[in-house]
Protein backbone atom coordinates (compact mmCIF):
# COMPACT_ATOMS: atom_id res chain seq x y z
CA UNK A 1 0.00 0.00 0.00
CA UNK A 2 1.40 3.40 -0.94
CA UNK A 3 2.11 6.16 1.58
CA UNK A 4 -0.75 8.21 0.09
CA UNK A 5 -3.21 5.37 0.55
CA UNK A 6 -2.00 4.78 4.09
CA UNK A 7 -2.41 8.48 4.89
CA UNK A 8 -5.99 8.50 3.62
CA UNK A 9 -6.85 5.36 5.59
CA UNK A 10 -5.31 6.76 8.76
CA UNK A 11 -7.32 9.96 8.49
CA UNK A 12 -10.56 8.09 7.93
CA UNK A 13 -9.97 5.52 10.66
CA UNK A 14 -9.44 8.38 13.10
CA UNK A 15 -13.09 9.36 12.52
CA UNK A 16 -14.76 6.19 11.26
CA UNK A 17 -18.42 7.20 11.38
CA UNK A 18 -19.76 10.46 9.94
CA UNK A 19 -22.38 12.27 12.01
CA UNK A 20 -26.02 12.37 11.07
CA UNK A 21 -27.38 14.94 8.65
CA UNK A 22 -27.77 18.51 10.00
CA UNK A 23 -31.56 18.16 10.32
CA UNK A 24 -31.18 14.99 12.39
CA UNK A 25 -32.54 11.49 12.05
CA UNK A 26 -35.86 12.72 10.66
CA UNK A 27 -34.16 14.37 7.70
CA UNK A 28 -31.98 11.33 7.13
CA UNK A 29 -35.05 9.11 6.85
CA UNK A 30 -36.78 11.64 4.59
CA UNK A 31 -33.75 11.88 2.31
CA UNK A 32 -33.42 8.11 2.07
CA UNK A 33 -37.13 7.79 1.26
CA UNK A 34 -36.99 10.47 -1.42
CA UNK A 35 -33.88 8.94 -2.97
CA UNK A 36 -35.74 5.62 -3.07
CA UNK A 37 -38.55 7.33 -5.04
CA UNK A 38 -35.95 8.80 -7.40
CA UNK A 39 -34.42 5.37 -7.96
CA UNK A 40 -37.83 3.75 -8.46
CA UNK A 41 -38.53 6.20 -11.28
CA UNK A 42 -35.00 5.63 -12.58
CA UNK A 43 -35.70 1.94 -13.04
CA UNK A 44 -39.29 2.45 -14.16
CA UNK A 45 -38.04 4.53 -17.07
CA UNK A 46 -35.21 2.11 -17.77
CA UNK A 47 -37.21 -1.13 -17.59
CA UNK A 48 -40.63 -0.19 -18.98
CA UNK A 49 -39.27 -1.11 -22.39
CA UNK A 50 -38.93 -4.76 -21.34
CA UNK A 51 -42.69 -5.35 -21.33
CA UNK A 52 -42.98 -3.51 -24.64
CA UNK A 53 -40.42 -5.53 -26.60
CA UNK A 54 -42.94 -7.84 -28.26
CA UNK A 55 -45.20 -5.09 -29.73
CA UNK A 56 -42.08 -3.08 -30.66
CA UNK A 57 -40.59 -6.18 -32.30
CA UNK A 58 -43.72 -6.72 -34.39
CA UNK A 59 -44.20 -3.03 -35.17
CA UNK A 60 -40.61 -2.37 -36.24
CA UNK A 61 -39.83 -5.92 -37.50
CA UNK A 62 -36.86 -6.56 -35.20
CA UNK A 63 -34.75 -9.60 -34.32
CA UNK A 64 -33.92 -10.62 -30.75
CA UNK A 65 -30.39 -9.21 -31.01
CA UNK A 66 -31.91 -5.82 -31.89
CA UNK A 67 -34.16 -6.07 -28.83
CA UNK A 68 -31.07 -6.75 -26.72
CA UNK A 69 -29.29 -3.79 -28.30
CA UNK A 70 -32.28 -1.53 -27.63
CA UNK A 71 -32.93 -2.63 -24.04
CA UNK A 72 -29.32 -2.83 -22.92
CA UNK A 73 -26.30 -1.94 -25.03
CA UNK A 74 -27.42 1.39 -26.52
CA UNK A 75 -28.81 2.57 -23.19
CA UNK A 76 -25.53 1.63 -21.52
CA UNK A 77 -23.29 3.67 -23.83
CA UNK A 78 -23.88 7.06 -22.22
CA UNK A 79 -24.94 5.61 -18.89
CA UNK A 80 -21.64 3.79 -18.50
CA UNK A 81 -19.11 6.25 -19.87
CA UNK A 82 -20.62 9.48 -18.54
CA UNK A 83 -21.08 8.26 -14.96
CA UNK A 84 -17.40 8.86 -14.11
CA UNK A 85 -17.12 12.50 -15.30
CA UNK A 86 -20.50 13.28 -13.72
CA UNK A 87 -19.28 11.70 -10.48
CA UNK A 88 -16.17 13.85 -10.58
CA UNK A 89 -18.48 16.87 -10.71
CA UNK A 90 -20.44 15.40 -7.80
CA UNK A 91 -17.24 15.37 -5.71
CA UNK A 92 -17.11 19.17 -6.05
CA UNK A 93 -20.62 20.55 -6.66
CA UNK A 94 -24.11 20.10 -5.22
CA UNK A 95 -25.15 16.47 -5.55
CA UNK A 96 -28.88 17.19 -5.03
CA UNK A 97 -28.85 19.63 -7.96
CA UNK A 98 -26.85 17.26 -10.15
CA UNK A 99 -29.23 14.42 -9.38
CA UNK A 100 -32.34 16.56 -9.99
CA UNK A 101 -31.09 17.98 -13.27
CA UNK A 102 -30.24 14.64 -14.74
CA UNK A 103 -33.52 13.17 -13.50
CA UNK A 104 -35.45 15.78 -15.47
CA UNK A 105 -33.30 14.90 -18.49
CA UNK A 106 -33.85 11.14 -18.40
CA UNK A 107 -37.58 11.59 -17.79
CA UNK A 108 -37.86 13.82 -20.87
CA UNK A 109 -36.03 11.34 -23.07
CA UNK A 110 -38.25 8.51 -21.81
CA UNK A 111 -41.27 10.43 -23.03
CA UNK A 112 -39.51 11.07 -26.35
CA UNK A 113 -39.28 7.30 -26.90
CA UNK A 114 -43.03 7.44 -27.43
CA UNK A 115 -42.83 9.64 -30.53
CA UNK A 116 -40.20 7.58 -32.35
CA UNK A 117 -41.20 5.90 -35.59
CA UNK A 118 -38.08 3.94 -36.58
CA UNK A 119 -35.57 1.68 -34.87
CA UNK A 120 -32.69 4.22 -35.16
CA UNK A 121 -34.89 6.94 -33.65
CA UNK A 122 -35.75 4.71 -30.72
CA UNK A 123 -32.08 3.89 -30.21
CA UNK A 124 -31.24 7.60 -30.08
CA UNK A 125 -33.96 8.25 -27.51
CA UNK A 126 -32.67 5.39 -25.39
CA UNK A 127 -29.20 6.92 -25.59
CA UNK A 128 -30.72 10.06 -24.07
CA UNK A 129 -32.32 8.09 -21.24
CA UNK A 130 -28.95 6.54 -20.47
CA UNK A 131 -27.29 9.96 -20.54
CA UNK A 132 -29.72 11.28 -17.92
CA UNK A 133 -29.64 8.25 -15.66
CA UNK A 134 -25.83 8.42 -15.48
CA UNK A 135 -26.23 11.29 -13.01
CA UNK A 136 -28.32 9.38 -10.46
CA UNK A 137 -26.64 6.62 -8.50
CA UNK A 138 -23.08 8.00 -7.95
CA UNK A 139 -24.61 11.08 -6.30
CA UNK A 140 -27.20 9.08 -4.36
CA UNK A 141 -24.79 6.39 -3.13
CA UNK A 142 -22.25 8.90 -1.87
CA UNK A 143 -24.88 11.06 -0.12
CA UNK A 144 -26.35 8.03 1.61
CA UNK A 145 -22.89 6.79 2.66
CA UNK A 146 -21.96 10.24 3.99
CA UNK A 147 -25.10 10.37 6.13
CA UNK A 148 -25.04 6.77 7.38
CA UNK A 149 -22.70 5.10 9.92
CA UNK A 150 -20.83 2.11 8.56
CA UNK A 151 -22.74 -0.30 10.79
CA UNK A 152 -26.00 0.61 8.98
CA UNK A 153 -24.64 1.32 5.51
CA UNK A 154 -25.51 -1.98 3.78
CA UNK A 155 -29.08 -1.71 5.02
CA UNK A 156 -29.39 1.93 3.89
CA UNK A 157 -28.01 1.16 0.44
CA UNK A 158 -30.12 -2.00 0.30
CA UNK A 159 -33.17 0.17 1.07
CA UNK A 160 -32.20 2.54 -1.76
CA UNK A 161 -31.58 -0.45 -4.05
CA UNK A 162 -35.21 -1.51 -3.59
CA UNK A 163 -35.76 0.99 -6.38
CA UNK A 164 -34.50 -1.65 -8.81
CA UNK A 165 -37.24 -4.26 -8.21
CA UNK A 166 -39.96 -1.72 -7.33
CA UNK A 167 -39.21 0.39 -10.39
CA UNK A 168 -39.19 -2.74 -12.51
CA UNK A 169 -42.53 -3.75 -10.97
CA UNK A 170 -44.13 -0.43 -11.86
CA UNK A 171 -42.55 -0.37 -15.29
CA UNK A 172 -43.77 -3.84 -16.22
CA UNK A 173 -47.23 -3.48 -14.70
CA UNK A 174 -47.93 0.06 -15.88
CA UNK A 175 -46.27 -0.49 -19.24
CA UNK A 176 -48.24 -3.66 -19.98
CA UNK A 177 -51.62 -2.22 -19.00
CA UNK A 178 -51.12 1.11 -20.80
CA UNK A 179 -49.76 -0.61 -23.90
CA UNK A 180 -52.76 -2.92 -24.04
CA UNK A 181 -55.13 0.04 -23.76
CA UNK A 182 -53.42 2.74 -25.84
CA UNK A 183 -50.32 1.20 -27.45
CA UNK A 184 -46.66 0.96 -26.56
CA UNK A 185 -45.89 4.60 -27.36
CA UNK A 186 -48.35 5.82 -24.72
CA UNK A 187 -46.56 3.73 -22.08
CA UNK A 188 -43.41 5.82 -22.57
CA UNK A 189 -45.35 9.06 -22.07
CA UNK A 190 -46.84 7.82 -18.81
CA UNK A 191 -43.47 6.53 -17.57
CA UNK A 192 -41.62 9.79 -18.18
CA UNK A 193 -44.08 12.30 -16.71
CA UNK A 194 -43.62 11.84 -12.90
CA UNK A 195 -39.86 12.36 -13.00
CA UNK A 196 -40.14 16.08 -13.74
CA UNK A 197 -42.10 16.70 -10.53
CA UNK A 198 -39.88 14.53 -8.32
CA UNK A 199 -36.77 16.21 -9.77
CA UNK A 200 -38.07 19.59 -8.59
CA UNK A 201 -38.80 18.24 -5.10
CA UNK A 202 -35.31 16.72 -4.88
CA UNK A 203 -33.63 19.95 -5.93
CA UNK A 204 -35.53 22.00 -3.33
CA UNK A 205 -35.44 19.66 -0.32
CA UNK A 206 -32.32 17.46 -0.38
CA UNK A 207 -29.26 18.83 1.43
CA UNK A 208 -25.63 18.49 0.42
CA UNK A 209 -23.79 16.68 3.27
CA UNK A 210 -20.35 17.82 2.13
CA UNK A 211 -20.22 20.91 4.37
CA UNK A 212 -20.72 18.72 7.43
CA UNK A 213 -17.77 16.58 6.38
CA UNK A 214 -15.56 19.50 5.35
CA UNK A 215 -13.15 19.13 8.27
CA UNK A 216 -12.64 15.45 7.58
CA UNK A 217 -12.19 16.05 3.87
CA UNK A 218 -9.56 18.69 4.62
CA UNK A 219 -7.56 16.08 6.51
CA UNK A 220 -7.59 13.61 3.65
CA UNK A 221 -7.58 15.88 0.61
CA UNK A 222 -3.78 16.21 0.59
CA UNK A 223 -3.37 12.45 0.33
CA UNK A 224 -5.84 11.93 -2.51
CA UNK A 225 -8.26 14.21 -4.34
CA UNK A 226 -8.13 13.88 -8.11
CA UNK A 227 -9.38 11.09 -10.37
CA UNK A 228 -5.90 9.67 -10.82
CA UNK A 229 -5.27 9.65 -7.08
CA UNK A 230 -8.66 8.03 -6.48
CA UNK A 231 -8.02 5.22 -8.95
CA UNK A 232 -4.56 4.63 -7.51
CA UNK A 233 -6.07 4.49 -4.04
CA UNK A 234 -8.69 1.95 -5.17
CA UNK A 235 -6.05 -0.03 -7.05
CA UNK A 236 -4.62 -0.92 -3.63
CA UNK A 237 -8.03 -2.21 -2.52
CA UNK A 238 -8.58 -5.62 -4.16
CA UNK A 239 -11.91 -5.94 -2.39
CA UNK A 240 -13.26 -3.07 -4.50
CA UNK A 241 -12.40 -4.83 -7.76
CA UNK A 242 -13.51 -8.29 -6.67
CA UNK A 243 -16.87 -6.93 -5.49
CA UNK A 244 -17.28 -4.77 -8.59
CA UNK A 245 -16.74 -7.59 -11.05
CA UNK A 246 -18.91 -9.95 -8.99
CA UNK A 247 -21.68 -7.36 -9.19
CA UNK A 248 -21.08 -7.05 -12.95
CA UNK A 249 -21.59 -10.79 -13.43
CA UNK A 250 -24.76 -10.75 -11.34
CA UNK A 251 -25.95 -7.75 -13.38
CA UNK A 252 -25.11 -9.50 -16.68
CA UNK A 253 -27.45 -12.31 -15.70
CA UNK A 254 -30.09 -10.03 -14.18
CA UNK A 255 -30.35 -7.57 -17.06
CA UNK A 256 -30.35 -10.38 -19.59
CA UNK A 257 -33.10 -12.25 -17.75
CA UNK A 258 -35.20 -9.11 -17.29
CA UNK A 259 -34.98 -8.19 -20.96
CA UNK A 260 -36.52 -11.48 -22.09
CA UNK A 261 -38.59 -12.86 -19.22
CA UNK A 262 -41.85 -11.38 -20.52
CA UNK A 263 -41.04 -12.72 -24.00
CA UNK A 264 -40.46 -16.14 -22.44
CA UNK A 265 -43.99 -16.26 -21.02
CA UNK A 266 -45.67 -14.73 -24.07
CA UNK A 267 -43.92 -17.15 -26.44
CA UNK A 268 -43.92 -20.35 -24.39
CA UNK A 269 -47.23 -20.09 -22.51
CA UNK A 270 -49.25 -17.89 -24.86
CA UNK A 271 -52.61 -19.71 -24.63
CA UNK A 272 -52.44 -20.18 -20.85
CA UNK A 273 -51.45 -16.53 -20.33
CA UNK A 274 -54.32 -15.38 -22.57
CA UNK A 275 -56.77 -17.51 -20.56
CA UNK A 276 -55.45 -16.23 -17.23
CA UNK A 277 -55.53 -12.63 -18.46
CA UNK A 278 -59.13 -12.95 -19.63
CA UNK A 279 -60.13 -14.06 -16.15
CA UNK A 280 -58.93 -10.68 -14.82
CA UNK A 281 -60.36 -8.67 -17.70
CA UNK A 282 -56.87 -8.04 -19.10
CA UNK A 283 -54.96 -8.79 -22.26
CA UNK A 284 -51.89 -11.01 -22.28
CA UNK A 285 -49.28 -8.27 -22.18
CA UNK A 286 -50.94 -6.41 -19.31
CA UNK A 287 -51.39 -9.59 -17.26
CA UNK A 288 -47.78 -10.67 -17.89
CA UNK A 289 -46.43 -7.28 -16.86
CA UNK A 290 -48.46 -7.21 -13.66
CA UNK A 291 -47.66 -10.83 -12.73
CA UNK A 292 -43.92 -10.60 -13.37
CA UNK A 293 -43.77 -7.12 -11.89
CA UNK A 294 -45.53 -8.07 -8.66
CA UNK A 295 -43.50 -11.23 -8.14
CA UNK A 296 -40.15 -9.70 -9.06
CA UNK A 297 -40.85 -6.30 -7.53
CA UNK A 298 -42.20 -7.30 -4.13
CA UNK A 299 -39.89 -10.24 -3.58
CA UNK A 300 -36.96 -8.27 -4.96
CA UNK A 301 -37.62 -5.46 -2.48
CA UNK A 302 -37.69 -8.02 0.33
CA UNK A 303 -34.43 -9.53 -0.87
CA UNK A 304 -32.72 -6.15 -1.07
CA UNK A 305 -33.76 -5.19 2.47
CA UNK A 306 -32.97 -8.66 3.79
CA UNK A 307 -29.53 -8.70 2.19
CA UNK A 308 -28.62 -5.33 3.65
CA UNK A 309 -29.98 -6.01 7.12
CA UNK A 310 -28.66 -9.53 7.54
CA UNK A 311 -25.18 -8.73 6.28
CA UNK A 312 -24.93 -5.59 8.44
CA UNK A 313 -25.60 -7.70 11.53
CA UNK A 314 -23.34 -10.56 10.47
CA UNK A 315 -20.66 -8.19 9.21
CA UNK A 316 -20.48 -6.41 12.56
CA UNK A 317 -19.17 -9.68 14.01
CA UNK A 318 -17.12 -10.79 11.00
CA UNK A 319 -16.62 -8.53 7.94
CA UNK A 320 -16.11 -11.59 5.75
CA UNK A 321 -19.90 -12.04 5.92
CA UNK A 322 -20.28 -9.19 3.40
CA UNK A 323 -18.70 -11.53 0.84
CA UNK A 324 -19.78 -14.94 2.14
CA UNK A 325 -23.53 -14.41 2.43
CA UNK A 326 -24.21 -13.08 -1.11
CA UNK A 327 -21.99 -15.85 -2.51
CA UNK A 328 -23.95 -18.58 -0.74
CA UNK A 329 -27.30 -17.05 -1.72
CA UNK A 330 -26.15 -16.77 -5.34
CA UNK A 331 -25.16 -20.42 -5.39
CA UNK A 332 -28.62 -21.45 -4.17
CA UNK A 333 -30.37 -19.08 -6.61
CA UNK A 334 -28.98 -20.65 -9.80
CA UNK A 335 -30.71 -24.08 -9.77
CA UNK A 336 -33.95 -22.63 -8.37
CA UNK A 337 -34.17 -20.16 -11.26
CA UNK A 338 -33.54 -22.89 -13.85
CA UNK A 339 -36.25 -25.07 -12.29
CA UNK A 340 -38.74 -22.18 -12.51
CA UNK A 341 -38.02 -21.68 -16.21
CA UNK A 342 -38.44 -25.38 -16.97
CA UNK A 343 -41.79 -25.68 -15.14
CA UNK A 344 -44.53 -27.11 -17.39
CA UNK A 345 -47.15 -24.39 -16.86
CA UNK A 346 -47.14 -20.61 -16.52
CA UNK A 347 -48.81 -20.73 -13.10
CA UNK A 348 -46.23 -23.18 -11.76
CA UNK A 349 -43.39 -21.17 -13.24
CA UNK A 350 -44.64 -17.92 -11.71
CA UNK A 351 -45.01 -19.60 -8.32
CA UNK A 352 -41.52 -21.08 -8.45
CA UNK A 353 -40.07 -17.65 -9.24
CA UNK A 354 -40.92 -16.30 -5.79
CA UNK A 355 -37.95 -17.71 -3.85
CA UNK A 356 -35.23 -17.06 -6.47
CA UNK A 357 -36.62 -13.55 -6.95
CA UNK A 358 -35.92 -12.83 -3.27
CA UNK A 359 -32.41 -14.21 -3.67
CA UNK A 360 -31.68 -12.32 -6.89
CA UNK A 361 -31.44 -8.95 -5.11
CA UNK A 362 -29.75 -10.11 -1.89
CA UNK A 363 -26.35 -8.88 -3.13
CA UNK A 364 -27.36 -5.22 -3.54
CA UNK A 365 -26.84 -4.04 0.03
CA UNK A 366 -23.62 -5.89 0.91
CA UNK A 367 -21.87 -5.10 -2.37
CA UNK A 368 -22.92 -1.44 -2.63
CA UNK A 369 -22.28 -0.91 1.08
CA UNK A 370 -18.84 -2.52 1.00
CA UNK A 371 -17.74 -0.48 -2.01
CA UNK A 372 -18.68 2.72 -0.19
CA UNK A 373 -16.90 1.51 2.94
CA UNK A 374 -13.54 0.96 1.24
CA UNK A 375 -13.48 4.61 0.07
CA UNK A 376 -13.24 7.80 2.17
CA UNK A 377 -16.04 10.41 1.85
CA UNK A 378 -14.44 12.60 -0.83
CA UNK A 379 -13.88 9.57 -3.10
CA UNK A 380 -17.28 7.93 -2.74
CA UNK A 381 -19.01 9.41 -5.80
CA UNK A 382 -16.11 8.33 -7.98
CA UNK A 383 -15.97 4.88 -6.34
CA UNK A 384 -19.70 4.46 -7.03
CA UNK A 385 -19.22 5.61 -10.63
CA UNK A 386 -16.36 3.17 -11.19
CA UNK A 387 -18.49 0.39 -9.74
CA UNK A 388 -21.37 1.35 -12.04
CA UNK A 389 -19.00 1.57 -15.01
CA UNK A 390 -17.93 -2.03 -14.46
CA UNK A 391 -21.47 -3.22 -13.70
CA UNK A 392 -23.04 -1.55 -16.70
CA UNK A 393 -20.40 -2.12 -19.35
CA UNK A 394 -20.60 -5.84 -18.60
CA UNK A 395 -24.10 -6.24 -17.21
CA UNK A 396 -26.30 -3.74 -19.00
CA UNK A 397 -24.12 -3.29 -22.07
CA UNK A 398 -23.51 -6.96 -22.82
CA UNK A 399 -26.21 -8.89 -20.94
CA UNK A 400 -29.35 -8.25 -23.02
CA UNK A 401 -27.37 -8.20 -26.27
CA UNK A 402 -25.63 -11.51 -25.50
CA UNK A 403 -28.91 -13.12 -24.44
CA UNK A 404 -30.62 -11.91 -27.61
CA UNK A 405 -27.79 -13.07 -29.86
CA UNK A 406 -27.66 -16.49 -28.17
CA UNK A 407 -31.43 -16.82 -28.53
CA UNK A 408 -31.22 -15.97 -32.24
CA UNK A 409 -28.46 -18.59 -32.64
CA UNK A 410 -30.59 -21.25 -30.96
CA UNK A 411 -33.68 -20.26 -32.94
CA UNK A 412 -32.02 -20.00 -36.36
CA UNK A 413 -28.89 -22.12 -36.95
CA UNK A 414 -29.93 -24.72 -34.37
CA UNK A 415 -33.56 -24.64 -35.45
CA UNK A 416 -35.21 -24.51 -32.01
CA UNK A 417 -37.64 -21.72 -32.86
CA UNK A 418 -38.16 -18.45 -31.00
CA UNK A 419 -40.06 -19.94 -28.05
CA UNK A 420 -37.64 -22.75 -27.16
CA UNK A 421 -34.62 -20.56 -27.87
CA UNK A 422 -35.53 -17.96 -25.27
CA UNK A 423 -36.39 -20.68 -22.74
CA UNK A 424 -33.00 -22.39 -23.04
CA UNK A 425 -31.19 -19.06 -23.07
CA UNK A 426 -32.70 -18.28 -19.66
CA UNK A 427 -31.87 -21.74 -18.34
CA UNK A 428 -28.25 -21.30 -19.45
CA UNK A 429 -28.11 -17.94 -17.66
CA UNK A 430 -28.29 -19.67 -14.27
CA UNK A 431 -24.80 -21.11 -14.76
CA UNK A 432 -23.46 -17.72 -15.85
CA UNK A 433 -23.66 -16.44 -12.26
CA UNK A 434 -21.00 -18.88 -10.98
CA UNK A 435 -17.99 -16.58 -11.66
CA UNK A 436 -19.55 -13.96 -9.37
CA UNK A 437 -19.65 -16.46 -6.53
CA UNK A 438 -15.96 -17.29 -7.03
CA UNK A 439 -15.01 -13.59 -6.98
CA UNK A 440 -16.88 -12.97 -3.73
CA UNK A 441 -15.22 -15.93 -2.06
CA UNK A 442 -11.83 -14.58 -3.12
CA UNK A 443 -12.72 -11.24 -1.52
CA UNK A 444 -12.94 -12.93 1.88
CA UNK A 445 -9.12 -12.79 1.97
CA UNK A 446 -8.91 -8.98 1.69
CA UNK A 447 -12.10 -7.43 2.99
CA UNK A 448 -11.04 -6.99 6.63
CA UNK A 449 -7.90 -5.16 5.58
CA UNK A 450 -9.61 -2.95 2.99
CA UNK A 451 -12.54 -1.55 4.99
CA UNK A 452 -11.72 1.95 6.18
CA UNK A 453 -14.99 3.73 7.08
Amino acid sequence: MTDAVAAVDAAVIADPQPALAPAGLGYRRYALGLLLVVYILNFLDRQVINILVEPIRHDLHLADWQLGLMTGSVFAVFYTFLAIPIARGAERFSRPWILAGFMALWSGFTALCGITRTFPQLLLARLGVGFGEAGCTPSAHSMIADDTPQKDRSFALGFYAMGTPLGTLLGLAMGGVVADAWGWRAAFFVAGAPGIIVALIAALTLKEPRKRLAARNAETKAASAGFGETTRYLAAKPTFWLFSFAAAVFAFVGYGDNAFISSFFLRNHASEIAHLAAGFGLQSRGFTGIAIGLIGGLTGAVGSLLGGGVTDRAGAKNPKAFATLPAVIGLIWAPLFAIAILAPTAVTSLGLFIVPSVMATFWYGPIYGTVQSVAPPHMRSTAAALLLFIINIIGLGLGPLAFGAFSDFLAGPLGLGSAASIKWTLVASAAASLPAIALLLLARRTIERDLVS
